[in-house]
């Protein structure tokens, strides 16, 4: 099998929409899609602006009133419709149960797999007249380059008290309850520059500076719930000048607050001190990207999943991570918010795949947690 018309259900929709190239800032033809699957169940769902100028889209956002009479937790699910940069033509394909790309690019299951699950899930309740405490659905932007799409996101104008997001690469039945704080360190070393040949002297090696400051300090695993990592260092015009310029990016992540503040200081202070001592300029940006969460096994979001899950067949277990989800910003916007796995295998590379069963297993899910934020109170 090779083409989405060969294929129904969720399956069928995730061929098509990962057929589709999404890069972030360039959704536009997958979100018309999603739109368009959206109003033929007969929903209205609305576009927000793009989050910057030369955006193709915005964040879509869709609710279902609850139905008459119901009391139960309004519920809402998101997934981002972008994707990392394809490097080749995508051509999902099926073979014995598998999806996966026939280039050599991703494939995209990261997001779009749960973007097919949860629409699919919305389709069923229309279709078959489930009763629902009110649902929303977030098709979100721009979340692989740093949750833009979502921090775009007026989150005072949702209803939900309980919402999930289908993003973490791991077989079904985890649950992501502890995320971590991200703090990104920028520095540019501004030096002197000079003939390296003739007058040496006279120069201030900025790239120099960098690295005596990157040599104070620790990368890697600090600790069981804390990284830190520089990814990249760039200056210099020419070997025989004596670089002016150096610009370095550097992050660090903690499960605890408090300590990815500490070594984001302390990686100031390293490129204060190898500046000083090179009698180079430093500009430095410090940016919280989202801030550090962790949700109890007894709260409703984790306890609605929990359920759900069991229904379905699945064992729940609760697990922490490094990565950074949409789940972030709802979460420090008050709603709860739980990331999990949906079965998804080695995303952003050429060997990205996910089981059909995966696919279709998750469209049990939205609907038992559906069900259950029906019930709960």
């Amino acid at each position: 099998m090779s083409a989405a018309v060969e294929a129904e259900g969720a399956l069928g929709l995730f061929l098509e929409l990962a057929a589709i190239p999404s890069p972030s800032r360039q959704e536009r033809i997958v979100m018309d899609r999603c739109v368009a699957y959206l109003r033929d169940l007969g929903l209205d769902p609305h576009e927000d602006p793009p989050p910057l100028p030369g955006d193709q889209a915005g964040n879509v956002i869709c609710r279902i009133p609850a139905t008459a009479g119901e009391t139960g937790t309004p519920i809402m699910f998101c997934a981002h419709v972008d994707t990392v940069e394809p490097t080749a033509p995508i051509e999902p394909v099926v073979v014995d149960g598998i999806v996966t790309n026939a280039r050599t690019t991703i494939l995209g299951g990261d997001n779009k797999a749960a973007v097919a699950a949860m629409l699919e899930g919305l389709r069923r309740v229309v279709a078959e007249n489930r009763p629902h405490a009110g649902i929303e659905l977030i098709l979100s932007v721009q979340e692989e380059i740093g949750l833009f799409g979502v921090k775009a996101l007026d989150c005072s104008q949702l209803a939900a008290r309980i919402s999930y997001v289908y993003d973490h690469s791991a077989p079904i039945g985890g649950l992501v309850n502890a995320c971590p704080s991200q703090y990104s360190v920028d520095a540019t070393f501004l030096g002197r520059s000079a003939h390296a040949g003739i007058e040496p002297e006279a120069g201030r090696n900025a790239i120099a500076a960098a690295a005596r400051a990157l040599a104070e300090m620790r990368f890697g695993r600090l600790d069981d719930g804390t990284t830190a990592n520089v990814g990249t260092i760039a200056g210099g015009t020419a070997r025989n000048v004596v670089p002016e310029r150096c610009d370095v990016r550097l992050e660090v992540r903690s499960l605890d607050h408090e300590r990815a503040l500490k070594e984001s200081q302390a990686m100031l202070d390293a490129l204060a001190h190898a500046a000083n001592a090179a009698e180079c300029e430093l500009e430095t940006a410090v940016t919280l990207e989202y801030r550090a969460y962790k949700l109890r096994r007894t709260d409703p979001v984790v306890q609605v999943a929990w359920t759900a899950l069991e229904s379905c067949g699945f064992t729940p277990e609760l697990h922490a991570t490094g990565g950074g989800a949409d789940a972030h910003l709802f979460n420090a916007n008050g709603i709860p918010c739980l990331n999990i796995a949906n079965g998804m295998q080695l995303i952003h590379t050429p060997d990205e795949r996910i089981a059909v069963a995966d696919i279709e297993s998750m469209v049990d899910v939205t609907l038992a947690l559906v069900e259950g934020a029906r019930t709960a109170s």
